[in-house]
């Protein structure tokens, strides 16, 4: 199996303009719980034994303000900062002491298409919480728009060390460990977050996540359905400002051996839009809201 410097995707950090609405809707409904404050910050874990899966910052507009990755070792710091400037990203911090909460090593970079790219390792975690089917364990994946897919593929591929696991008309899914995908990069007019991704224990923790979400007066955006590439089944909801989030199960598990597919073999019949042909079609203002979250400044 390939080394990956980067052994996994940690968490996102989302600017919200209503920062109580959100933590009120994330861990009352979602299925997250506060894991801690510092700074104004609210940290929300998982289930799993991430410290946090996404931090919630107060905001004038609701933004994508940082990815976290977590590295295999201390070394892996150098050899990405060096690969990534190379590339086109900007050093903001180098490698240091982390002093929020999680702990660790952090070092963070702004990407070629102007996000922010946060690295961290001995992170803390946490002892799991006992596994509900209905609760998330951590994050999937994070779906990311860009106006040049293959440049950005090709970006976490020679300086982050991702692999290509396949590419459709119009994605790049790029994986960092046996997960088909942690990345998923989708061609856009507009650079930014089109959605985050929640990976569920199992499908009938999706459903179970949906029906809590349609009780709670979210209803279901897009789905539910099982994915091409990936093969995962998703829910896809609006949260209260307006990002696009998923509840996803059964991503496909891959290693050196799998052969990755390209535009050709993604192809469904017409009008279809998921393998089991049960999903509809997106919604305008589902697809208006997947481009709707920029990267902060």
């Amino acid at each position: 199996m390939t080394r990956f410097p980067v052994t996994a995707l940690r968490s996102v950090d989302l600017g919200t303009p209503d920062l109580a609405r959100s933590e009120a809707f994330y861990c009352e409904t979602w299925g997250l719980e506060r894991a801690g404050t510092a700074d104004g910050v609210v940290y929300l874990r998982a289930s799993g034994s991430d410290h946090h899966v996404v931090a919630l910052h107060h905001s004038e507009c609701t933004e994508l303000k940082a990815v976290t990755f977590r590295l295999a070792g201390s070394d892996d710091f150098d050899a990405i900062s060096r690969n990534a400037v190379r590339e086109g990203a900007v050093l903001l911090c180098a490698p240091g002491p982390n002093k929020a909460p999680d702990g660790g090593m952090v070092m963070s970079l702004r990407g070629p298409e102007g996000g922010v790219l946060r690295f961290v390792h001995g992170d803390v975690r946490h002892a799991p919480r006992p596994l509900r089917p209905e609760w998330p364990e951590r994050l999937a994946h994070v779906n990311l728009n860009s106006t040049d897919v293959d440049r950005s593929a090709a970006f976490y591929e020679r300086a982050l060390g991702f692999r290509l696991t396949d590419r459709s008309a119009a994605m790049a899914f790029v994986r960092c460990n046996s997960d088909h995908h942690a990345v998923v990069i989708a061609d856009a007019k507009l650079n930014g977050l089109n959605h985050v991704a929640f990976l569920m224990p199992s499908w009938e923790g999706v459903m179970r996540g949906a029906g809590r979400m349609i009780d709670a007066g979210y209803p279901i955006a897009w789905g539910v359905g099982r994915h091409g590439p990936g093969d995962n089944v998703f829910a896809y909801f609006i949260d209260p400002v307006g990002t696009v989030i998923e509840y996803t199960a059964e991503v496909l598990q891959v290693d050196d051996s799998y052969v990755v597919r390209g535009p050709d073999h993604w192809v469904w019949p017409p009008g279809r839009t998921d393998q089991w042909g049960i999903a509809p079609p997106k919604a305008d203002h589902v697809k208006a809201a997947q481009l709707a979250v920029r990267y902060a400044a």
